[in-house]
């Protein structure tokens, strides 16, 4: 069953593959950035990838541990679309999901992981709702502080987008935690998708607490690149932001 489920949702990827030109794919490609050179990307849009695994699931009677199966073969491929058909399917047999979860989705992750758009998709889609249910705080601090020690870019960046996915599920955020997770990213912010990370979650932070924001980027804006305070000042009002962007003062 494994193996015709992995078979369906692949010929139907395959026949819905949108006709692109090469300046269209060279633009996906370039926005997309793949960190290994025989990446492919199909170029089928988010809401049509669920309908098939929606389908292909429905027609399906598996198991959770055949699901978690589907997942691992999908997700090892070289197929943007495939990855995010593999944990879309994992993601409809959520009410199974237990701790152990986060170590299977880990283990496949932390190797077959290139993309941003994987990356996010991946953490705001699947594993970050799981980690900011009621009753999966101490797991989700846990995920979070290991995940960002990781040599892994992308589960470093992960790390954060679990987090900032988790204040967006309680429109609130642990100041103290945020900025402990965001001196530790610092670290390595000469990585671009880094950089952005932190943005990102300063960005999402200061929807709930922009004075909270305001206040960090202030006192430690020259200590902060250029891209992370863009990013991370975005949302806030136009002459703070305008403030905190100069660096001179």
């Amino acid at each position: 069953m494994i193996d015709s489920i992995v078979k369906e949702i692949s010929s139907l990827l395959l026949e819905n593959t949108p006709q692109l030109s090469e300046d269209q794919k060279d633009r996906m490609y370039k926005i997309l950035n793949p960190d290994i050179s025989d990446y492919i990307i199909y170029g089928i849009r988010m809401p049509e990838i669920e309908k098939i695994v929606k389908s292909t699931h429905e027609k399906n009677n598996c198991s959770y541990g055949d699901a978690v199966e589907v997942f691992r073969k999908l997700t090892r491929t070289n197929v943007e679309e495939l990855k995010f058909a593999g944990f879309f399917f994992l993601n409809r047999f959520k009410k199974y999901f237990n701790d152990k979860i986060v170590d299977i989705i880990r283990e496949e992750y932390a190797k077959n992981c290139h993309t941003w758009s994987h990356c996010d998709s991946m953490c705001v889609r699947l594993l970050g709702p799981f980690l900011g249910k009621k009753g999966n705080e101490t797991l989700a601090i846990q995920t979070i502080n290991k995940w960002s020690e990781s040599d892994n870019l992308w589960t470093k960046r992960a790390s954060m987008v679990i987090l900032l996915k988790i204040t967006m599920m309680r429109k609130d955020f642990d100041e103290e935690y945020v900025f402990e997770i965001v001196e530790k990213m610092l670290k390595y912010s000469e990585a671009n998708y880094i950089e952005k990370g932190i943005g990102w979650l300063l960005k999402t932070c200061s929807k709930y607490k922009p004075e909270v924001i305001i206040d960090y980027l202030s006192k430690n804006k020259k200590n902060l690149s250029r891209l992370i305070l863009r990013y991370a000042s975005e949302k806030l009002p136009k002459e703070q932001r305008a403030e905190i962007l100069n660096k001179k003062r």
